[in-house]
């Protein structure tokens, strides 16, 4: 039942009940933030079909130092905030919620863990949301993910100088996706600030409205 994944996980929720939601969104939220934070987003889409559900990263933060980082310094951190994405999707689709009814969406801190989760276990997801993020690891990481996207839908949106995300990252995101066989949708924001713009929210609405049939 998807409503105890959501009791195991002890997620925040919103929207739909679980019993009638006809697709569900994991919000992942960035540094400092809370998994309550991420919910006011379930108002600003306005898909009511939907259940939209949050993990809350202990203090605050998935990981301490940037996605950039050397991988060690950000362990054992990193690998239990991964550990505990997958799980969660594992569980929400054991529940019996088909890949293609899943969105996953995170924004900064939680973009780049919402990234590394679906490269390392990729599914035909129905829509995944990359709000200022990327593939987590220093320069040179290797990139042999395996498995298949199988046609899902992915948004990447970024500022062009954001102080936090290189453009370069970005961008080779953008081409792991493709290259794990998504539909990739990427939006680069001249001037845009590090946050969530209406044209993100735009793009995740399209993205999203397969879920609701």
């Amino acid at each position: 039942m998807l409503e105890e994944a959501i009791a195991k996980h002890e997620l925040r929720r919103g929207g739909a009940p679980p019993a009638r939601a006809k697709g569900v969104v994991l919000l992942i939220h960035g540094r400092g933030a809370t998994a309550e934070s991420m919910l006011p987003l379930a108002d600003v889409i306005a898909m009511p079909d939907l259940c939209y559900v949050a993990p809350q990263a202990e203090g605050y933060t998935w990981y301490p130092q940037s996605f950039m980082a050397p991988t060690a310094s950000n362990e054992p951190y990193l690998s239990a905030a991964l550990a505990r994405i997958a799980a969660i999707i594992a569980d929400i689709l054991d529940a019996g919620m088909a890949p293609e009814k899943l969105s996953i969406i995170g924004f900064s801190q939680g973009a780049c863990l919402a990234s590394e989760t679906v490269l390392r276990n990729p599914k035909a997801y129905g829509f995944i949301g990359v709000l200022s993020g990327g593939a987590i690891g220093p320069p040179g990481t290797s990139r042999d993910y395996a498995g298949s996207l199988d046609g899902a839908k992915v948004f990447l949106g970024c500022s062009d100088h954001d102080p936090h995300i290189p453009l370069t990252r970005v961008k080779e995101t953008s081409g792991l996706f493709m290259k794990m066989g998504a539909h990739v949708t990427e939006r680069i924001y001249k001037g845009s600030s590090h946050g969530i713009n209406d044209d993100e929210i735009g793009h995740v609405r399209a993205g999203l409205a397969p879920l609701t049939a």
